[in-house]
């Protein structure tokens, strides 16, 4: 393999996992509020399909619009199916496990039947522009300089994220939320008006995630054009900790799965595809084993004392306190 297979391979991967981070930032902020929003999956093939659909039909009205019309109407769409899950559980006091079991279910089915006169269809699609001087620097350039604005936007929501849930006071409230609703209550924060706000804003960013596949990544619409890929991103939130940046390293390496998987297949024809395609849904049930299970203390026991400590920090995840429960002020 040379370098410029190379790089071209490792500028697939950024491209593979740019969805996903977005997915899964998105979803860091609802459950981080306290908010399980298990409605990904059917969410993402509903804002895949309608991004492509409404981005088709602006693109024919208005010429060269569809692409951002069609990531907003796909933002619309994971927005109300987070706000049906936050209503449901806030007002109705509704499981939110249950809400967002059957939001998936009618997601996977309303897209396959309101978009199956669009499937295989050319469409709009976002304009890969590099970024002046960086996308010359050797080797990193093209890999993370030479992408669409969607790839760029992802690392950038990472950082975001990050900077906003340490370092800002509505970060903090945020975190509060989720973790302890009662003594954030107690000073003077409407829980229940934060879990609404960053539940919907998280399935904004999932509503996106799916149209970057439709828009981006896996050009056009198909049915089931991406299912699964919302129960992956739900793996990779608690594979990341509930934190944006491994979070990112998560996507990115499933992002590198799915690109070894192509590989193989090529390298190795007389082999089934199925034996290929489910090396990346394996290497997730194998990281979801090993961070919660007691594997995971004896991998920090049987460490050198010096990598202990950012073992334990990698290793240990824990969810927010008071994640999928109601809160009722009193």
């Amino acid at each position: 393999m040379n370098e410029a297979e190379l790089i071209r391979i490792l500028s697939s991967i950024i491209l593979q996992s740019a969805p996903l981070i977005i997915a899964v930032s998105g979803e860091i902020i609802t459950e981080r509020a306290g908010i399980v929003n298990l409605s990904l999956d059917g969410t993402m093939l509903m804002a895949a399909m309608t991004g492509f659909v409404i981005g088709l039909k602006a693109d024919e009205a208005y010429p060269g619009s569809g692409v951002w019309i069609g990531f907003l109407a796909a933002a619309a769409v994971g927005a109300l199916f987070a706000f049906i899950v936050a209503f449901g559980s806030i007002r109705l006091r509704q499981s939110q496990v249950a809400i967002g079991f059957v939001l998936t279910l009618l997601g996977d089915d309303l897209s396959a039947f309101l978009g199956q006169n669009y499937t295989r269809m050319p469409g709009p699609l976002v304009v890969r522009k590099g970024i002046p001087l960086l996308q010359d620097i050797p080797v990193l350039g093209p890999i993370f300089f030479d992408q669409s604005i969607v790839v760029y936007f992802a690392f950038a929501l990472v950082i975001f994220l990050w900077w906003f849930l340490n370092r800002t006071q509505p970060g903090l409230k945020l975190r509060s939320a989720g973790e302890r609703p009662e003594a954030a209550f107690a000073r003077g924060v409407d829980v229940n008006r934060v879990r609404y706000l960053y539940t919907i804003a998280g399935g904004a960013l999932v509503g996106i995630a799916g149209a970057t596949y439709s828009l981006d990544v896996k050009l056009g619409w198909s049915d089931g054009h991406i299912r699964g890929f919302g129960w992956i991103a739900l793996a990779i939130v608690i594979f990341g900790g509930w934190a944006p940046i491994r979070g990112m390293v998560g996507a990115i390496l499933f992002g590198a799965t799915k690109t070894l998987a192509s590989i193989l297949q090529r390298s190795f024809p007389e082999v089934s595809v199925v034996a290929f395609n489910t090396l990346p849904w394996l290497l997730m049930i194998l990281v979801l084993l090993v961070s919660s299970s007691s594997l995971t203390e004896r991998l920090i026991a049987i460490a050198p004392g010096p990598l202990r400590r950012p073992l334990n920090r990698f290793l240990r995840v824990a969810p927010p306190l008071a994640l999928g429960t109601r809160f009722e002020e009193t």
